[in-house]
């Protein structure tokens, strides 16, 4: 997977991770990918929602050792 840009949510409670991956994503191009790895468990639940909402695909989502990676294809 081509990733464009890494963001680090880590450590971070809700709203945070969505707020900075909205930020985030606003700085891709349409198609680019936005790995982000957080460790609040409702950004699993989060993201998809709001990737969903927002019209941009979440493309995979795992988890290992505590930290949940997502990675978003821009709408």
């Amino acid at each position: 997977m081509d990733v464009t840009k890494v963001l680090d949510a880590k450590g971070l409670a809700c709203p945070m991770p969505i707020v900075k991956t909205k930020k985030a994503i606003n700085e891709l191009e349409s198609g680019q990918i936005l790995e982000i790895h957080a460790t609040d468990k409702g950004a699993k639940a989060d993201l998809a929602a709001w990737a969903k909402s927002t019209g941009n695909e979440l493309i995979q989502s795992t988890e290992e050792d505590g930290v949940l990676k997502f990675w978003l294809k821009k709408a």
